[in-house]
């Protein structure tokens, strides 16, 4: 029987992370710890013997180096990598590049809480969690999804509100429950699926 198999991953530790700041598709690198928290994904997703066809991720660096680390840990760095824009983070918009407590000096707690935490309402120029759902939900079923019913096994090296949004469907979980899901760096979580493409089994392969 085949093994499909779909492992996202959220990138590790970013210097933006590091310092508080609101990302989106800006582009900062690893940190020390962000490199360490993906060859460590390497070494939980080795312990599983997950031979991979082929990697997806973002356009953006933190999601690209996370998952080279990974293939490179466990010597697969010469499978196929396909980088699309449809992956990246939400876009942040004017909160971008803002320290998080400066942005409540700014707009207030509530407001920056809600620009957060809510599913359908952006920051100022930016996507909400519903947008970003939008672009990458169509994206995952017409490219990623069709390779995992033929039974390959596909590696997504992303972020936290993309990923989101696939665990929102993956999971049959809420657009008021998705918002409070915390998904941390570098810490894989790995999908099979039956032949029709409903999921069988949802493993997380590091420790909460």
């Amino acid at each position: 029987m085949k093994t499909r198999n779909l492992i996202l991953v959220r990138h590790g530790q970013s210097e933006w992370n590091e310092q508080n700041l609101f990302t989106g598709w800006k582009d900062p690198g690893l940190t020390e710890l962000g490199i360490k928290e993906a060859k460590n994904a390497g070494s939980l997703i080795s312990d599983k013997g997950i031979q991979f066809d082929e990697m997806f991720t973002s356009m953006l660096v933190r999601a690209q180096d996370t998952g080279a680390i990974i293939l490179d840990s466990i010597n697969q760095q010469n499978i196929p990598i396909t980088k699309n824009k449809a992956l990246n983070e939400r876009n942040y918009g004017s909160l971008a590049g803002l320290n998080k407590d400066d942005a409540r000096k700014k707009w207030g707690e509530e407001q920056v809480h809600i620009w957060r935490r809510s599913f359908d309402i952006p920051p100022p120029e930016g996507e909400s969690l519903k947008d970003t759902a939008e672009r990458v939900l169509p994206y995952f079923h017409e490219y990623i999804m069709p390779k995992v019913i033929q039974g390959l096994s596909i590696l997504v090296a992303a972020h936290g509100n993309s990923l989101r949004a696939l665990i929102m469907e993956l999971d049959l979980i809420s657009s008021e429950d998705i918002v409070k899901l915390e998904i941390p760096t570098g810490a894989p979580i790995q999908y099979e699926f039956n032949q029709n493409g409903g999921v069988v089994n949802k493993t997380k392969l590091y420790e909460e």
